[in-house]
């Protein structure tokens, strides 16, 4: 019996610890962008350019000057992404494609 709980105290020191330095090394917003504002969107829908009965939702964020475009997708009952733009480098290129 005693060696059974010094079996389980171990493990349990054990554990802690490495918790202990997943805590400590890893840093809270590890994969954050820095100083991302908050955004503002706005949704429309529209249809995409392949034709058929397509259609896509466009969401923009205004205050990051981003687009992305959406799709739903019947078989999985989820969306899926079509596209991301940056609207900021879209303007700095000059209408360039």
């Amino acid at each position: 019996m005693r060696t059974r709980r010094r079996w389980l105290l171990a493990t349990n020191l054990l554990l802690a610890a490495s918790i202990g330095v997943a805590v400590w090394a890893v840093p809270a917003n590890g994969n954050q962008p820095a100083a991302r504002a908050r955004g503002q969107y706005s949704m429309v829908a529209g249809e995409l350019r392949s034709g058929g009965e397509a259609s896509a939702i466009y969401i923009t964020d205004s205050i990051n000057e981003e687009l992305i475009a959406l799709r739903w997708n019947d078989s999985r009952s989820q969306l899926d992404g079509l596209d991301y733009r940056s609207l900021q480098m879209d303007a700095a290129r000059g209408g360039e494609r």
